[in-house]
């Protein structure tokens, strides 16, 4: 898991003024959507997060749960990750930056920071005389517990 550039409680503030700001009336499954994936530090599914929302309030559906997403990844508290053609999966926007090892089988995702292969894109981006400004590294692999499987 990442380090936390924000704590929960910065976060949910920062998402009651963007809700002030959007002119939206105050939402506890809002937050309690942005709790459940900033305590999990994995990336999870929507119906993963519909699943962990309902504990506290089973009147949650997963189109609420759509809808609250889009939201949130427009306003950048969330990430949005299309691991594998089991759908998108969603993280708490702020972390460190790392990149993804996303096992193309079990649908596992690993994150890591590779110092090496983040100095290799700024000098590829020289190279070709441009500025980098964000990059997005997915690596599809078929994972050891899977390969073992076969």
């Amino acid at each position: 898991m990442q380090n936390r550039l924000e704590t929960l409680e910065s976060i949910l503030d920062r998402l009651r003024s963007s809700i002030k700001k959007n002119g939206l009336k105050n939402s506890k499954q809002r937050e309690e959507i942005i709790t459940v994936l900033y305590k999990s530090g994995t990336h999870l599914s929507p119906e993963e997060i519909a699943s962990e929302v309902k504990v506290k309030d089973r009147t949650t559906s997963i189109s609420s749960v759509y809808r609250i997403l889009s939201f949130l990844e427009k306003e950048n508290f969330i990430t949005a990750l299309e691991a594998d053609k089991s759908g998108r999966r969603y993280e708490i926007a702020a972390k460190e930056h790392h990149d993804h090892i996303i096992c193309l089988n079990c649908g596992d995702i690993i994150e890591f920071v590779d110092p090496e292969i983040e100095d290799r894109q700024i000098k590829v981006a020289h190279k070709y005389n441009a500025k980098l400004v964000s990059h997005n590294m997915k690596l599809f692999v078929f994972c050891e517990k899977c390969q073992k499987a076969k």
